[in-house]
C-alpha cells in the first residue's frame, strides 16, 4: 500500500469518540499520532523522555537524527495533509525543496541514473529541523500537550476488560504519576517495551522478524556554497560494501555519511573519513570533505537489523492500545523511509478511528499491514543483494533483486526507467508497478523498448 492507493487525510469524517488519549514518544512517528488524534479525542498528551526542545537539535534520545535526511513524496504529502503549508514551513525554517534527479547524483550499478523526464522535488533538512516544524504545528492546538521529561513507566490495565485504560509515568518534578486514556499509543522506537508488558500480563507476543545488515554510519556536517544545493548519494554494491550520501540541508551546510556494511566499519575519525571517501566511485564528496569547513564532529551509529513485529498476526490483544513507529518496524536507515511510513500509519490510525475504539487495536494493525510490507519488500529486499544479509528473505527476493540491478544499470540512460524506479523509491506507487510491461520491456530489450 502506497501513496496511490491508500485514501488520503478527512478531517470531516472524524468526530469524538474520547476524552483522553496519550501518546508515548514524541518523536515523527508520536507528533503524527497525536495530530490525527486530537481529532477524535477532547485531550491529547505526548509523554517524552527528553525535554522537548525550543530549536531544531539533535534530542539524546533519537541519535540517528544526525544522520542526512529528505523527505520522500508519500511522507511529504501526508504531511502537507495533516499541517497545511507544511512544506512552506520547512523552506521557511531552511530548508531546501530540490529535483531528485536533476539536483541529485545518484550512483547505482557502476553508474549515475540519468534525470527523468518529470520533476520528482523532494524536501531536504536535518531531521531535527522536520521534527522541530512538527513540533511547532502541534503546538498551535490548544488540546494538545507535549510533555518533556516524562518516563514511561508501564500501563494502567484492566486484566477483566483486557483493556489499555491509562499509563504510569515518572513526570517533570520526578515523581511517579498516572493518565487516564481511552487509548494509548506505543511510539517508543525500537526500544520499545510492549512485547515484554504484554508477555507479563498473559497476552500473547508478537513474532519479529530480523534481517541483520551490521551497518555503521558515520556523519559530520560541513558548509556548503551558497549557490551550490546540489547532493551526491552512492549505493553500497556487493563488491563494494561502502556507501555515501551527501545531501545539502538548512544553514548553507552538507550532511556527509558514509556507511558500512558487513564488517566494514564506517571511519570515526577525519583522516579515515577522507580515505574512505576516497574510494568511493565519485570524487565530489571526497573533494568538498577537503575543501569546505568541518562544523560538527563525527557521529556515529550503530544499525545491526532491520525489525518487523507482526502485531497484526496476534488472537489477542488489549483494547485501548497501538503501537506505532519503528516500534512497529524499523529499517535500515539509508533508504530514508522512516519519516514516511510514520506518517502513512497515522494515516493508518485516522482512518480506523472514524469506526471507534472498538477492537482498534486489531483493525490498525491490519490496516498498516500492508504498508509496512510494502517498504519492507524494498528495503529488505535491497539488503539481500548481499551474501552476508541473513534473516527470512522474502518470496521471490533474489530475482526481484536481479530485475531492478539491471533497470537501474539501464536508467543510467533510459529516463522512463528512472521515472519508474523513483516512484517506487518515494512510496508513491507499489514495487510491483516495475513489472509493468511498458517497463519490463525497456528493462529487458532495451534495443527495441527505446530510451528516454
Amino acid at each position: 500500500m502506497t501513496l496511490t492507493n491508500i485514501d488520503r487525510y478527512d478531517e470531516s469524517r472524524t468526530s469524538t469518540i474520547g476524552q483522553q488519549a496519550v501518546v508515548i514518544g514524541g518523536s515523527i512517528a508520536g507528533l503524527c499520532a497525536a495530530r490525527v488524534l486530537r481529532d477524535s479525542f477532547d485531550d491529547v498528551v505526548v509523554l517524552e523522555r527528553d525535554e522537548f526542545p525550543d530549536r531544531p537539535v539533535v534530542r539524546d534520545g533519537a541519535p540517528q537524527t544526525s544522520q542526512p535526511h529528505a523527505m520522500l513524496e508519500a511522507g511529504r504529502a501526508t504531511l502537507e495533509d495533516f499541517f497545511p503549508g507544511f512544506s512552506a514551513d520547512v523552506q521557511a525554517a531552511g530548508g531546501l525543496q530540490l529535483d531528485m534527479t536533476t539536483d541529485l547524483l545518484w550512483h547505482d550499478q557502476g553508474g549515475v541514473v540519468t534525470a527523468a523526464p518529470v520533476e520528482f522535488p523532494a524536501l531536504y533538512a536535518s531531521r531535527p529541523l522536520f521534527e522541530h516544524v512538527i513540533r511547532q504545528r502541534i503546538q498551535q492546538f490548544p488540546d494538545v500537550q507535549l510533555r518533556g521529561n516524562c518516563n514511561f513507566i508501564g500501563y494502567n490495565h484492566d486484566a477483566d476488560e483486557e483493556q489499555v485504560t491509562g499509563v504510569q509515568f515518572r513526570d517533570e518534578a520526578g515523581t511517579n504519576s498516572t493518565l487516564d486514556a481511552a487509548l494509548t499509543v506505543d511510539a517508543t522506537g525500537r526500544s520499545s517495551r510492549t512485547p515484554r508488558w504484554l508477555d507479563d500480563h498473559s497476552y500473547p507476543v508478537p513474532e519479529a522478524d530480523a534481517v541483520t545488515v551490521d551497518v555503521t554510519y558515520s556523519t559530520v556536517r560541513i558548509r556548503r556554497p551558497a549557490d551550490e544545493q546540489n547532493g551526491v548519494l552512492i549505493a553500497p554494491e556487493p563488491h563494494r560494501p561502502r556507501g555515501a550520501a551527501m545531501l545539502p540541508v538548512e544553514d548553507n551546510e552538507w550532511d556527509v555519511l558514509l556507511q558500512g556494511l558487513h564488517g566494514e566499519r564506517a571511519p570515526a575519525d577525519r583522516e579515515t573519513f577522507i580515505e574512505w571517501a576516497d574510494t568511493l566511485p565519485l570524487d565530489e564528496i571526497s573533494h568538498r570533505l577537503r575543501d569546505q569547513e568541518w562544523v560538527s564532529d563525527i557521529h556515529r551509529y550503530p544499525f545491526p537489523a532491520s525489525v518487523r513485529r507482526h502485531y497484526q498476526a496476534l488472537d489477542r490483544f488489549p483494547d485501548g492500545l497501538i503501537v506505532t513507529g519503528d516500534a512497529l518496524a524499523s529499517f535500515n536507515p539509508i533508504y530514508g523511509q522512516g519519516m514516511s511510513v510514520a506518517a502513512l500509519e497515522a494515516l493508518a490510525l485516522h482512518h480506523k478511528l472514524t469506526d471507534g475504539l472498538t477492537n482498534v487495536g486489531h483493525r490498525f494493525f491490519d490496516r498498516v499491514n500492508p504498508i509496512i510490507g510494502e517498504v519492507w519488500k524494498i528495503a529488505v529486499g535491497k539488503d539481500f543483494v548481499f551474501n552476508q544479509t541473513t534473516g527470512p528473505k522474502p518470496f521471490g527476493t533474489d530475482l526481484f533483486n536481479r530485475y531492478v540491478a539491471q533497470l537501474l544499470h539501464r536508467a543510467h540512460d533510459d529516463s522512463k526507467l528512472t521515472e519508474a524506479f523513483f516512484r517506487v523509491f518515494r512510496l508513491e506507487q507499489s514495487a510491483t508497478s516495475l513489472l509493468h510491461p511498458s517497463i519490463a520491456w525497456r528493462v529487458l530489450y532495451p534495443q527495441l523498448g527505446g530510451t528516454n
